[in-house]
Order: structure tokens, then sequence, then C-alpha cells
């Protein structure tokens, strides 16, 4: 396994103690490693110019789940711990979809065997507003790719959680494969032979209260079928 920061360089130590607990009313808890690949990274320069950190994967290492996003947000800077991993470095850890996934995850029994990344490790910074993302370029993507590949390749998950098209459509990409309506895929297993993983896709957490009616789910309904493909999948017969 590549090398890993065990502590967070944008805390003070006090916060770092803390970091181990979870936060209140049943919160999932706050993440303590840094899955450092490439510390300064500048393979892309437009991203290292507009990044505050580099948002590197976190969780456990072993993980029978890998949730991969897209890249991250701007995020808040003003907010607490959790204000986004373009400011704390560690992936998924924004007051919403950060919460809101790793939440997800808790309730379905994964909260402890999962990991969190994404598939362009730096805020992608629209040029006309700083604070708004752009989707990152297919170059950026293609010079991340490498990181991602390690961090599969280490981990050795049995599934893949997209978050979304864009991550979707990422993962896809590195089996040469494309996305055909998304919507159409969510939940539908996908066997990626040359990751040797199984690509599930799930609704972005920014966008999940929208178009989980559509599906034709409840939320309840929608969590429950989260856990059961991942059941299905992370059982010895499901390819682990």
């Amino acid at each position: 396994m590549p090398a890993t920061d065990d502590t967070d360089a944008e805390s003070d130590s006090a916060d770092g103690d803390a970091e181990s607990d979870s936060t209140s009313g049943g919160e999932p808890a706050y993440p303590t490693r840094r899955n450092v690949l490439e510390p300064d990274c500048t393979r892309c320069p437009a991203l290292a110019d507009a990044r505050e950190c580099i948002s590197w994967g976190t969780g456990d290492p072993d993980a029978a789940v890998v949730v991969i996003g897209e890249a991250p947000g701007y995020g808040n800077p003003d907010a607490d711990r959790w204000r986004g991993g373009n400011w704390t470095g560690k992936a998924y850890t924004s007051r919403h979809s950060g919460r809101r996934i790793r939440r997800l995850l808790d309730d379905i029994g994964y909260g402890d065997d999962t990991y969190f990344t994404n598939a362009v490790k730096c805020f992608p910074a629209d040029p006309d507003d700083p604070t708004t993302n752009r989707e990152p370029t297919p170059e950026e993507r293609a010079n991340c790719r490498s990181h991602l590949l390690t961090e599969l390749e280490s981990i050795d998950p049995s599934v893949v959680l997209g978050t979304g098209k864009h991550a979707t459509k990422t993962v896809l990409a590195a089996e040469g494969r494309k996305c055909e309506g998304f919507l159409d895929s969510v939940l539908e297993p996908v066997r990626c032979e040359r990751l040797g993983v199984h690509l599930v896709p799930i609704l972005h957490p920014s966008y999940q209260d929208v178009w989980i009616g559509r599906l034709g789910y409840e939320a309840a309904g929608y969590l429950e079928a989260i856990g059961e493909t991942l059941d299905g999948l992370c059982e010895p017969s499901g390819g682990r």
C-alpha cells in the first residue's frame, strides 16, 4: 500500500486527536487517514494552481467497497472540519456530499469496510468563478487515472460505487467502455474485467433527492436496494 498520512495537515493536533470519534447526532466518523500517493502532484498545471489541497483517498485500505466520485468540490473553508477535500486533503469530507455518502454506507453496514476517493484528486475550478467547479478535461482524467488504478490495485475491492454519471463514465473509460443512459444503469452491476471489480452506479448524493422518485424508489427502499446489491457482490461468490 502506498504511504499513508494518519494526520490532517490542515488541522492542529487537538482536532487530529478528535478525528477518531464519531460526530454528534449519529453522524459518521471523520476520516483519520489520507492515502497520499504523490505529494504535491503537478501533473495538471491548471488544477495545481487552483486547488488548496490534493484530495486523497480515505478509509480502510482493505475495504470491500470503494466509493468513487468525479472530483472534489470547492467546499466551504469557513465550515467545521467537514469543509471539503479541497480544504482538508481528504476525499468526501464536505459538509453535504461527504457526510451524506458516508452516512449512507454506515446505514447499510459498510461504514467500516469502505474506502472513499475521487477519479480526479484536485478541485477543477471554473475560470469564470474559482469557487465553482467545472468538469475535468479528458487530459486531467487521464493524468490522474494512474492514481485511481493504484488505489484499486492496492485495495482490491469487490465493488466500486460510482457516485453519479461522471464518476461512472470515468470508471468505464478505464475499461475502454462508455456509459449509455446513466439513469437506466443505476444499481445495475457491471463486471469490469480489467479492474477486477463490479461497478455499481448510484445517484450522486447532491442529486439523490431529485432522482430517487423518478427511479421508482422511496428513500428507504433505495437505501435497502444498495445494501442488498452490495451484500450479494461482497459475498465470496460475488468475486472478492
